[in-house]
């Protein structure tokens, strides 16, 4: 069985809509997980804490597609 790793990060994006860290040192790396119910569990809370900021944004990056993508599909 392959692992599924989700990367959880975040920080201050330079418009809302977009995905582009405004200083990528600053950038919170949440941590790894295994599954993406842990991992959306972490997302939700750091997302959560930040909520009443536009420019703070956290995502979940799937790891496993990126280290093995001729497995997807």
């Amino acid at each position: 069985m392959t692992q599924k790793l989700h990367l959880v990060m975040g920080g201050r994006v330079t418009d809302p809509r977009s995905l582009d860290f405004a200083d990528l040192p600053s950038v919170h790396l949440v941590g790894v997980f295994p599954d993406y119910a842990s991992a959306e569990e972490a997302w939700r809370a750091n997302a959560q804490r930040t909520v009443d900021d536009a420019e703070m944004k956290y995502v979940i990056v799937h790891l496993h597609k990126l280290l093995q993508p001729d497995l997807e599909g």
